[in-house]
């Protein structure tokens, strides 16, 4: 009997397999010059609306708005598509970062004009979002951020510095994360909407770094810039309810995708280890290759399997903090796990940059980090194990 890595067939509607057909469709040209665009650090506006053509970004979006109302659990399938067949993590993270951070906490809390104003240009991809939390003095403290937006009649003024904002650079519309309250705790702080041009919003140029290079993250200040009263997402002081649901579901977006990701890396190493021959033999006959592969898949199926329960039990209803954060640590460590595997496979050409495997190390490395980090998510679980 042969084990595939394929995931398994799914029975989705028509939308949704003309959705993955299409992805499929625009993936060889996406995926076309994505090392050197990685060199470059480049993050491609062309290469955005390849995928953005594909009707991805409005997919789980309300269909008055263009998008096609598809659940949590379908756009994870999707999305996991995606990063089998799309090779640019970068753009794949980016377009996790979108999907979440603007298009689900805009569907999801917005008022109705805001919605109708700015939802379809999310669902076309024709606006890119992005949301701002981190500071330089609150990471994984949320709670300590000190961005302020202050009531100044019909306008709120926002005054702070937000660093390691994802697409932050090449953003339209960030959701910014703000203290409206001296009050402490989570009732303090509120969501806003803030757009591109606004004065007083400096969007700063990307930052070099070394993991997801062609997806841009940068910092953006905030001056005296002012927003009307009504770019307020959802009511005042529910910004830390608002960000607890935009991280579960850019958690599940985002880490699905590296599932993807972690399928093709092990389809590419098991037809490595059955070609490449040493000793007068293939790879693939060395129990101890064997076994690494072997642990890849499993950790490959563990994270897999962790992920969509934790996203089924969210689209039941349920907060599934636990299950959202175990999964989360799952996916992230295999994900750098598998990819040195693989690096190692591959020998000396994988480390060789064209190869197309030293990339994937790379590309794992802020999976602990970001969306919450692992050290974070062990607090919760601890904290559900009533500790």
């Amino acid at each position: 009997m042969v084990i595939t890595t394929a995931a398994p067939p799914r029975d989705e509607g028509t939308a949704l397999t003309r959705l993955r057909e299409r992805i499929e469709r625009v993936a060889p040209t996406i995926n076309r010059g994505h090392l050197e665009r990685d060199r470059r650090a480049l993050f491609s506006r062309e290469v955005w609306e390849e995928l953005a053509g594909t009707g991805l970004f409005g997919s789980f979006l309300p269909e008055e708005v263009g998008g096609q109302a598809c659940s949590l659990t379908d756009l994870m399938h999707v999305v996991e598509h995606l990063g089998y067949t799309v090779r640019d993590a970068g753009l794949n993270f980016s377009a996790a970062t979108h999907l979440a951070s603007t298009g689900f906490a805009l569907n999801g809390f917005a008022s109705p004009e805001l919605r109708r104003r700015h939802l379809p240009t999310i669902a076309t991809g024709a606006a890119i979002g992005c949301h701002a939390i981190t500071e330089p003095e609150a990471g994984s403290d949320v709670l300590a951020m000190a961005t302020t937006g202050r009531t100044d009649g019909d306008h709120i003024e926002l005054n702070g510095l937000k660093t390691y904002v994802t697409n932050g650079p090449v953003a339209d519309l960030a959701v910014v994360y703000v203290r409206t309250s001296d009050t402490p705790g989570p009732l303090g702080l509120s969501a806003v909407l803030v757009p591109r041009g606004t004065p007083g919003a400096d969007f700063g140029p990307a930052l070099d770094k070394s993991t997801l290079r062609t997806s841009p993250f940068g910092r953006l200040r905030l001056t005296e810039c002012r927003v009307p009263r009504a770019n307020v997402i959802g009511a005042a002081g529910t910004g830390f309810l608002i960000l607890d649901r935009v991280m579960t579901w850019e958690i599940l977006i985002a880490f699905v995708i590296n599932v993807g990701e972690m399928r093709h890396r092990l389809d590419r190493v098991v037809k490595r280890v059955e070609t490449r021959r040493q000793f007068g033999r293939p790879l693939a006959e060395f129990q101890s290759v064997r076994d690494t592969v072997v642990e890849m898949h499993m950790a490959t199926q563990n994270a897999r399997r962790a992920l969509h329960a934790a996203g089924e039990a969210v689209a039941a209803g349920h907060r599934a903090t636990a299950e959202t954060a175990m999964a989360k640590i799952l996916t992230s460590e295999a994900n750098i796990r598998t990819a040195q595997a693989a690096v190692e496979l591959f020998g000396g050409e994988g480390v060789l940059t064209d190869t197309g495997m030293e990339i994937g190390v790379r590309d794992a490395l802020g999976g602990p980090i970001y969306s919450g980090s692992n050290a974070v998510q062990r607090q919760k679980i601890a904290k559900a194990l009533g500790l």
